[in-house]
């Protein structure tokens, strides 16, 4: 059995569906949850997702030779301190955090007895439902996971950490941390920024009622992800904003040329725009 015991602290969409999966495969023996909710929590031990659950992360994390830190990226520092002298020596901790710079450097600052124990990770999969109830153990069959580990990370602990997600069903893949902020910035942030900020354009508008009474599926695809945890998202924009900022002003300047080819009736420019989006999108997908 690759896992004893299993502390998760943050009983969420990812940590659940990853406790979910592991149990699935039966390679994981005794799941504790942490969290502050407490309906959330007992709902995680109704459905079989953890045997236990505790409020303080320090006594979550005691004799546990795996920690899964799944929370909003502004609460990872204070988990961090929390834990920091709870933790076994055989202990390995990873996270699962959209931004890995600022994790990291929370690492550096708090996680000081077990740095080397640290394995800084980030499943590239998930839903805009949120908590337990929309746990899934399939939710990581097929998808990337990215370890972005430090010189000081143990080699064991990396192993151990790359075979937990394969068992879940994860392609595991490893870089730099900025370039990881880089990546993600583009193909996940700001997608995600574009959604709350297009719904809350419509919002504003006079008509909104009957704008939305008749918006397609177009409408209801790009904006889906407005659904997400808001919490979350913003913790990612302050966490990740230098590399989310490029990307916005990378997408501005090229809204303005679309804006610019329409104003000026540019038949040939707008459909050059389209047509090189569609061969690229038809491509990738």
């Amino acid at each position: 059995m690759l896992i004893q015991r299993l502390s998760i602290i943050g009983v969420g969409l990812i940590g659940a569906s990853l406790a979910s999966s592991l149990r699935k495969a039966g390679e994981c023996n005794e799941v504790i949850g942490c969290g502050r909710g407490v309906e959330n929590l007992r709902q995680a031990i109704d459905l079989g997702i953890i045997d236990r659950y505790y409020h303080d992360p320090a006594e979550a994390v005691k004799d546990a030779d795996m920690v899964i830190i799944a929370v909003p990226l502004g609460s990872i520092a204070n988990i961090f301190k929390a834990i920091n002298k709870s933790l076994s020596p055989q202990a390995v901790i990873t996270d699962v955090g959209s931004a890995k710079i600022s994790v990291i450097a929370d690492a550096k600052q708090h996680l000081t007895q077990h740095l080397a124990d640290f394995v800084p990770g980030h499943p590239i999969a998930g839903s805009e439902k949120s908590g337990v109830t929309a746990a899934n153990p399939n939710l990581f069959e097929d998808k990337r996971v990215i370890l972005t580990t430090l010189p000081e990370t143990k080699s064991q602990a990396t192993e151990l950490v790359k075979s937990m997600w394969e068992i879940a069903g994860a392609k595991v893949v490893n870089m730099s941390a900025a370039h990881h902020d880089q990546v993600l910035a583009a193909t996940s942030h700001l997608p995600h920024l574009l959604a709350y900020s297009l719904v809350n354009t419509l919002a504003k508008m006079d008509s909104k009622t009957e704008i939305f009474q008749f918006a397609a599926g177009g409408f209801r695809d790009f904006t889906r992800i407005a659904s997400s945890d808001p919490r979350m998202w913003h913790d990612i924009c302050l966490s990740n904003q230098e590399a989310i900022l490029q990307m916005l002003d990378c997408f501005n300047s090229d809204l303005n040329k679309l804006i610019n080819a329409i104003k000026q009736k540019d038949s040939e420019q707008i459909e050059t725009i389209f047509s090189h989006a569609k061969s690229i999108r038809d491509e990738l997908f």
